[in-house]
């Protein structure tokens, strides 16, 4: 029995250094948050181990942590008001039926605490049985590694650090465990002189190994990394926009678009109105090929009061006013930038109030809206919602430079050389038979949600020096969000002469409540999830007009389809499936032919890939289940084990049965603890065996043994005689 001195508590210490480098990555990786809750369970956990306390005071100090952190978590009510517990008592029984009744989904973040909690509370008993019973942990040690290498090869997760730590801490415990080990078996006394000569070569052979491993040279990856996106993971600028992984959210540098997102939850903040409404940040007008970026800058100052110079809707428009409160979060009172929604008149009512008024500052180009001050809480704006006609929006067919300047329409029409051919093509089949501008815009619109795209923000690829970011998208992956949906339907129509440009801002978020008193005005709030791009259309007579490619979302734009309708297939924009068109330099039928079967196991591959990458939480918890669970039966085999061998032999029918039957029963006597001895005959230790349990039952089968053994020959029906003998002696043995 391991003693709880010092080196004991470095061994659990040590063990608790390895499982929390499972907790590390769920913070990161997923929306836990209060990990410190979970370490200090954990703490709890392997101090009530170490102090060998009772299991029932350990249980009992464990529940009360376990229902402390969920009161914390979940209620407002204080931890000793009996009403949570209650609230938490029919949850626990309502999520037990969603388990019988296989509703993964439905389960409640309560009931998902408490499961983590307990599978915590199974890691820590599983850890104390492998340091104080096996004095074993090599398993656990390569297991953790495993976990934290494939976290770093199919997840944003960086385990450089962690690979680090868990090599020095596996390294120390299995040289501590392998002391204990030998000083058992050698019976050697417990000097403190000893384990320091241990420890000294032990500690300077990890330092030396992990200095060496650090400073050694690095041979270059001989794979490419398992989807294009992971490559994303190594953009250590951590430049938003810039093609790395990061979180969900609003973003200024758009220069390269592409690489997964992680959503990201944090409010940003509501908004009290009369309806639901897009919320714009910017627009940008020149696509690189990778991204976007600004032509220019054209500030123009203005006041807390004065019309905003926005002239995205000419006056002939028809529009309905309306006002809107926006009020930020603490995190975000310091952003510099308004967001409007499309149609705003006037920035009013700002808080806090300055000693003179607001000043603001707008840049025409990007239509960008800047504060002087950066710790504006709330505003009102004044806007208008356009109501637009569709017999309107179809005047324009082609370009007319009686009503368009020229360096205008060239503007946002510009697209970069090199330019993939195949680009236009696709939107002259989408739009064939479209005469005007607006048909051929929403033909495109349509497309995405009938084309075989999936809106997806973890499976994104980054594209290459040599990939265009809209090629890519159309032809290749048709899998990313709504930069890619956005940026696609603005090149594709500049490729068929349509003036576009690329919008920011957020969606219209998720609606909390109805505000107070007589107003009956309706409360949002925005999220980092809302962060969102569409697209601009700029119609002559109309002004730029808003259209949603994004499969999955919608702008909620005002049209008018009642009046001056020719046909009602105009109320239905998406079209028909078009087919990709083919490259013209198609090679020979039978290279064609290989590269078919290439990509169809790259299309496995991929779909391999994506199947781990969507359900990696859920196969890692699997997975740590199982594990617990073999610990556990592996644990209590004595009890189970037994009767399934029993079930077993009962179907042999061969008296030979009795040579492999009387094998198991040795083993089984062994494993018990009644140990043969070396050089023992069997007859011996039959009569000790009976003597030990008070039968003749051993030395019985132990003739029926030896005459199967040296005579190869049973009189018909001994095995039949001999099982409930064996029964009876494998049913004394059931610990």
């Amino acid at each position: 029995m391991m003693k709880r001195d010092f080196p004991a508590l470095l061994l659990y210490s040590f063990g608790f250094l390895l499982l929390w480098e499972w907790l590390r990555p769920v913070e990161q990786l997923t929306d836990t948050d209060s990990m410190e809750m979970f370490v200090f369970f954990l703490l709890i956990s392997f101090a009530l181990s170490f102090f060998r306390m009772k299991w029932m005071w350990q249980s009992i100090i464990k529940l009360l942590f376990i229902l402390f952190s969920i009161n914390r978590f979940y209620y407002e009510e204080g931890f000793f008001q009996s009403s949570w517990l209650k609230s938490f008592s029919k949850d626990l029984m309502d999520n037990i039926g969603f388990l019988q009744a296989r509703q993964w989904n439905d389960l409640s973040n309560e009931f998902r605490t408490l499961l983590f909690f307990i599978l915590l509370w199974l890691m820590v008993y599983l850890i104390h049985y492998w340091l104080l019973n096996r004095q074993k942990i090599f398993i656990f040690f390569f297991m953790t590694l495993v976990y934290i290498t494939v976290l770093d090869t199919f997840t944003l997760y960086s385990a450089k650090a962690a690979i680090v730590r868990t090599v020095i801490t596996g390294f120390a415990v299995m040289g501590l465990l392998t002391y204990y080990r030998i000083t058992q078996k050698e019976k050697v006394n417990d000097d403190r002189s000893i384990l320091r000569k241990w420890m000294v070569p032990l500690v300077g052979m990890i330092a030396l190994s992990v200095l060496i491993g650090i400073a050694a040279p690095k041979a270059a990856p001989i794979w490419p990394d398992p989807v294009p996106y992971f490559t994303a993971a190594k953009d250590k600028g951590g430049n938003e926009g810039s093609g790395g992984i990061s979180r969900i959210g609003y973003g200024t540098n758009d220069e390269r678009l592409g690489g997964p997102f992680i959503g990201d939850n944090k409010p940003v903040f509501m908004y009290k109105a009369n309806g639901k409404n897009y919320w714009k940040v910017e627009t940008k007008d020149m696509y690189t090929g990778k991204g976007w970026i600004p032509s220019g800058s054209t500030p123009i100052p203005f006041m807390e009061g004065d019309l905003a110079p926005v002239y995205s809707i000419p006056e002939k428009v028809e529009t309905i006013k309306e006002t809107a409160q926006v009020f930020f979060y603490t995190n975000y009172s310091s952003l510099s930038f308004i967001i409007y929604p499309a149609g705003i008149q006037k920035i009013l009512e700002v808080e806090p109030k300055a000693p003179k008024l607001n000043k603001f500052e707008i840049d025409t180009t990007k239509e960008k809206i800047n504060s002087f001050s950066r710790d504006i809480s709330s505003y009102k704006v004044d806007f208008g919602i356009p109501k637009y006609k569709a017999v309107d929006l179809m005047l324009t067919t082609e370009f007319d430079s009686t009503v368009m300047g020229p360096e205008f329409y060239q503007k946002y029409t510009y697209l970069p050389e090199g330019l993939p051919l195949r680009i236009k093509q696709l939107t002259e089949e989408i739009t064939v038979g479209k005469s005007n501008w607006f048909d051929k815009a929403q033909a495109v619109e349509g497309y995405f949600s009938n084309s075989g795209y999936s809106y997806d923000q973890k499976k994104v690829a980054l594209p290459g020096d040599k990939d265009d970011y809209v090629d890519q998208f159309l032809f290749d992956t048709k899998r990313g969000y709504c930069d890619n949906f956005s940026t696609s339907m603005a090149v594709m129509l500049r490729t068929i002469g349509i003036p576009t440009r690329w919008v920011k801002g957020f969606t219209g978020g998720d609606f909390m409540e109805y505000s107070k008193g007589g107003e009956s005005r309706q409360i949002y709030q925005i999220t980092n999830n809302n962060a969102h791009s569409w697209v601009e259309v700029f119609f002559p007579n109309q002004g730029w007009v808003p259209f949603e490619p994004t499969k999955g979302f919608t702008n909620g734009i005002n049209i008018n389809y009642s009046s001056g309708q020719t046909s009602s297939n105009n109320q239905t924009p998406p079209p028909a499936p078009v087919k990709k068109p083919q490259q013209k330099d198609l090679e020979e039928t039978s290279k064609t032919k290989s590269k078919e079967k290439s990509l169809d196991f790259k299309e496995l591959w991929s779909n391999t890939k994506l199947f781990f990458w969507n359900n990696w939480k859920l196969m890692t918890l699997v997975i740590v289940l199982l594990a617990g669970m073999t610990g556990i039966l592996y644990r209590i085999r004595g009890k189970w084990l037994p009767f399934v061998v029993m079930v077993w032999y009962r179907f042999k029918k061969k008296d030979e049965t009795v040579g492999t039957a009387y094998l198991v029963l040795l083993a089984q006597l062994d494993r018990y603890g009644i140990k043969r001895k070396q050089n023992q005959t069997l007859r011996n230790y039959a009569h000790y065996i009976d003597s030990f349990f008070s039968t003749r039952e051993m030395t019985r089968l132990t003739v029926a043994y030896e005459q199967y053994i040296y005579h190869q020959n049973l009189p018909k029906g001994t095995w039949k005689e001999s099982r409930e003998l064996w029964e009876n002696l494998i049913k004394k043995t059931i610990a």
